[in-house]
């Protein structure tokens, strides 16, 4: 699993919820249902204090693990799961920026090469 901290273009339902993304020049739908979930950030080394009452997006991120494919792969038949990435995004809730937090290399296909030496 690769993690980093890329900026990517979320464009998202009403709810918040992500239905595709463009990175590094690329555009990708959400392909599956998204699994959101929050995670403890260590405000304390970026801000001196937290604001009373302010808990959510300054004291934890909310991280959203989306499947995506290229958006010009075809639907029918089903697309290859080779073109299938699963990633971590997470959104900021006062800036509203989402940025690509982690590609899961362990979900994707194992690819062999059949190449004899």
């Amino acid at each position: 699993m690769g993690m980093f901290s890329e900026s990517v273009d979320v464009v998202s339902s009403a709810e918040g919820q992500p239905e595709s993304l463009t990175w590094q020049g690329r555009t990708y739908t959400v392909c599956a249902e998204p699994v959101r979930w929050y995670e403890r950030r260590q405000w304390w080394a970026e801000d001196s204090r937290a604001p009373l009452g302010s808990g959510q997006g300054v004291v934890d991120h909310e991280i959203w693990r989306v499947q995506v494919l290229p958006a010009n792969a075809p639907r029918v038949p089903a697309p290859a799961a080779e073109e299938t990435l699963t990633l971590d995004l997470t959104r900021h809730i006062r800036s509203g920026r989402w940025r690509l937090l982690r590609i899961h290399d362990a979900l994707l296909p194992v690819r062999l090469d059949h190449r004899t030496a």
